[in-house]
């Protein structure tokens, strides 16, 4: 295969001390900032290093990227069909409310700060309709010019949205392409599903295939003929795959021709029509492959390729395009409405960063170029071009081009001359529309949500009602728990102070992570920025200083995670633990802090890098503040009962995956639960454990939950068998320690759920998403027992004989009458039998089961009283 250039830009933590930068690390933080959130370009949580080899030799070497890496550790890729079924047991499980905890969520904000925008589309006539494609949150829709705004597309497949299409001659139908192709880390980690169709006007959805492509850079529709399509499919982001190109339907998505391949690793990223000729299509394609501890995003093919016979055979265009180069990266494309010879593509450079490097202009239908930007410079895109790379010419001017890249680039000339229109806009700009009509109205997409213009981009206003935040954590403040706090993508930390959805406000700018209230002075508010960068606020969440791990603090060779765990010790709330590599505690609010274990993880990473092998969760005991319970991003569990004195590796009987959260009982320090991220590449892989016994021995509570990642766990503090946990696909609850699961809500959209809170006198559980905001559910309809009279019932339960044949008997022993309801389910969580109406005396009682017809396995026994939920397990034999 030969060698290639490979550049893993890790922090310039690698080997240096934080508080001493040589001007060559000072360069190099300028160019490479915006790759993994440093100041001033802090944008994205990327972290390489300079490497170069066979790419054989890459499979050798461990994930660092933070969404990624925690779904795709130790494999290196994630099993997509486990994620298909999963999503069918999330639906069967919202389908039968036995298998529910009815009630709906309510929406608990932002809705006045948006997220990113991956795409738009206008009506062609009624300039009221708007569609927006969201990174992570699927499609919403307006039909009142912005004011207000409805989910579209969440149930129907995968949230994560690349492109969307109108066709002009039938507006009604539109066309979805699944999976965000900017090449941004978190995207490969919730790539798509293919394509989908509507010709209701997003009321109802048809799955029409291509779902291998994974990621859709752009969809044109035929303007005459609305089942005339082509779809550039990026394939996959972390790998190479066949299902790259760019394919054609003629008959409304019924069948589909890869009408132009160039290779398993060169994606089709722009395509574009001549608006009277649809025979006439300019596709970009762009060289790119990921890897989870580097990339490539350039080739000798990225390229622009001409067909005039609707795709059935293409030429490569040159005459005054740059060359075939090995560091050509993405490339936009567009064509202009009103003089269709008319056509403009920017290229990018460095087959890492993707830099600027120009704009080019044909006026004769790409048979010649020219470079034309006379003042634009290679850092509109800094270090990120693969990011942008789109272009739109206005409806009825084709000397009015629009650049998008960091900020919004307008030229009136025809490329010339251009001048910075972004007007207050938030950054990272995806999208841009003029209505085909009255081209003064645009509408414009970026990392902050949509903007609208009714003046031709003179003036912009934000509409609001999008609940498209990208969360990474939140908190609910335990004394006024109106106050709620989360920790964003690219939005920072946002606080509301009423509890409204409307009135969040960022309060730590950048990515923003986890936040901790003090309960006994809720002044005090810590917060966090990437790798564990660590502030605090004295005023309820204003005025944050950094504290710990600041460039000041002179640290050397200290690994933090991305999402660095940070945890208040329960009875003593001026106490706090850090995790890095060691765990740290101060026991004065953060200003000091010392190590209380060794390396608690498998080590330095291969490559040097500091932001792998990490600790990534921390759990403390409530009831023995000795107990600590660690996690780490390389599969350990470690525990200490002296406060940090001796530690010991328990992760034996836990599976070789990323820890993503630890909680102890609040009444026994000796139990304890674990949660994994990542696919099975086995027949099963248990995502929950818990122990009884400090570490000793493992039980999976896996039961009915999907195989999909878990990341995170709350055990209810006054009904320690009541957990909570959130998974990439929504919200779980058992009442049973986990041997039975329930789906909480019926309302939930099918996006990751990234984080949990509990207010528990308020009975409010509070939930972070990557994509849908933050919402809540009112947990007050639980029925909760206490638990020592349930622990005592649930002790009693036999089940004989076990294995069974055609008949079992369970025997339950209860302190009071009751009425209640024994159900039989498999595994998966599917119903087979249900003994209604049972009447149970004081004392023991029996009841017998008819198990003729009941296929061999393992089933769950699950009774339900006013009492509570008893489970028990039985192993059909016969």
């Amino acid at each position: 295969m030969g060698y290639f250039p490979y550049i893993a830009c890790l922090s310039i933590r690698i080997k240096m001390k934080r508080h001493f930068l040589t001007a060559a690390s000072i360069i190099c933080l300028v160019l490479i900032a915006s790759e993994w959130g440093c100041s001033p370009f802090y944008n994205s949580e990327e972290k390489e290093e300079e490497v170069e080899g066979e790419e054989e030799e890459f499979s050798k070497m461990l994930p660092h990227e933070w969404m990624y890496a925690q779904r795709a550790y130790p494999h290196n890729k994630i099993n997509r069909e486990v994620q298909i079924e999963a999503m069918r047991i999330v639906n069967d499980a919202k389908a039968h409310p036995e298998l529910r905890l009815n009630g709906e969520w309510e929406m608990a904000g932002p809705t006045n700060i948006g997220g990113r925008i991956t795409d738009i589309a206008l009506h062609p006539t009624n300039q009221n309709i708007i569609y927006l494609g969201t990174t992570a949150g699927g499609v919403f829709k307006s039909i009142d010019k912005g004011s207000t705004w409805e989910a579209v597309f969440e149930e129907e497949g995968a949230m994560s949205i690349g492109d969307i299409a109108l066709a002009p001659s039938s507006p009604n139908t539109l066309y979805v392409g699944s999976g965000e192709a900017n090449g941004e880390s978190a995207s490969g980690a919730f790539f798509g599903d293919g394509l989908y169709k509507s010709t209701d006007a997003g009321a109802t959805w048809e799955f029409i295939g291509l779902e291998n492509t994974q990621h859709i850079g752009r969809i044109v529709v035929d303007p005459q003929n609305a089942d005339r399509v082509y779809v550039a499919a990026a394939g996959t982001l972390y790998g190479k795959n066949q299902d790259r190109g760019l394919y054609r339907t003629t008959d409304g998505g019924a069948t589909w021709d890869q009408v132009l391949f160039v290779s398993d690793s060169t994606s089709c990223i722009d395509v574009v029509v001549h608006p009277q000729n649809a025979d006439v299509v300019y596709a970009a394609t762009w060289e790119r492959i990921r890897l989870p501890w580097g990339r490539r995003y350039g080739g000798l093919t990225s390229r622009i390729y001409k067909s005039t016979d609707g795709g059935n055979n293409w030429v490569k265009l040159s005459n005054g395009l740059p060359a075939d180069n090995p560091e050509t990266g993405r490339i936009g494309l567009a064509i202009s409405p009103s003089n269709p010879s008319v056509l403009y593509a920017l290229y990018t450079t460095h087959a890492v960063f993707n830099t600027f490097n120009g704009v080019y202009k044909s006026v004769n239908g790409g048979d010649s170029w020219e470079l034309v930007d006379d003042n634009l410079n290679n850092n509109i895109f800094r270090t990120y071009g693969w990011f942008f790379g789109n272009l739109r010419v206005h409806p009825t001017n084709s000397n009015d081009v629009s650049l998008l890249a960091i900020s919004l680039y307008r030229s009136l000339d025809g490329g010339k001359v251009w001048q910075n229109a972004t007007l207050g806009m938030h950054v990272d700009f995806h999208a841009i529309e003029f209505h085909p009509q009255n081209p003064d109205f645009l509408v414009a997409g970026n990392d902050g949500g949509v903007y609208i213009s009714q003046n031709g981009g003179f003036v912009w206003s934000k509409p609001t009602g999008i609940p498209n935040n990208l969360f990474y954590a939140c908190k609910i403040d335990p004394v006024q728990p109106e106050r709620i706090f989360g920790g964003t993508q690219d939005q920072g930390v946002l606080r509301t102070i009423t509890g409204g959805i409307d009135d969040f406000e960022e309060v730590l700018s950048g990515d923003g992570f986890r936040v901790l209230v003090d309960p006994s002075d809720n002044n005090i508010v810590y917060a966090e920025r990437p790798f564990g960068e660590l502030y605090r606020s004295e005023q309820g969440g204003q005025d944050f200083s950094c504290i710990y791990y600041c460039s000041q603090n002179g640290f050397e060779d200290v690994r933090t995670n991305w999402n660095t765990p940070i945890v208040l010790q329960p009875n003593v709330p001026s106490t706090i633990f850090y995790g890095a590599q060691q765990l740290y505690k101060s026991t004065d609010r953060g200003d000091n802090f010392i190590a209380i274990s060794p390396d608690l993880t498998d080590g330095l990473h291969p490559s040097g890098s500091l932001s792998y092998g990490t600790i990534s969760a921390i759990g403390l005991s409530k009831a023995n503040a000795n107990y600590i319970y660690v996690g780490t991003d390389d599969g350990n569990v470690q525990v200490t009962t002296d406060g940090g004195g001796f530690w010991k590796n328990i992760s034996a009987g836990v599976p070789d995956r990323y820890v993503t959260a630890v909680a102890v009982d609040p009444t026994n320090p000796k139990i304890a639960y674990v949660s994994l991220s990542g696919y099975r590449e086995v027949n099963y892989q248990p995502h929950i454990l818990r122990t009884t016994n400090t570490g000793d021995q493992w039980t999976d509570i896996s039961a009915n939950l999907p195989e999909i990642p878990i990341n995170d766990i709350i055990v209810h503090p006054d009904y320690p068998k009541v957990l909570f946990i959130a998974n990439d696909l929504g919200v779980w609850y058992s009442n049973s320690s986990g041997q039975q699961w329930e789906i909480v809500g019926t309302n939930f959209p099918p996006t990751v759920v990234t984080d949990l809170d509990l207010h528990a006198d308020e009975k409010i559980l509070l939930a972070a998403t990557y994509g849908r905001s933050m919402l809540k559910f009112d947990i007050s309809q639980l029925d909760l027992v206490p638990a020592d009279e349930e622990s005592r019932i649930q002790q009693t339960i036999q089940v004989y004989p076990n294995p069974a044949a055609d008949f079992a008997v369970l025997k339950i022993d209860f302190p009071s009458p009751a009425k209640g309801t024994i159900q039989l389910f498999d595994l998966k969580g599917q119903l087979f039998k249900s003994f209604d109406n049972q009447y149970f005396t004081k004392g023991e009682n029996e009841v017998n089961m008819d198990l003729k017809g009941l296929p061999k396995g393992q089933y769950l026994i699950r009774g339900e009283t006013p009492k509570g939920m008893f489970v028990a397990k039985l192993v059909k034999g016969k």
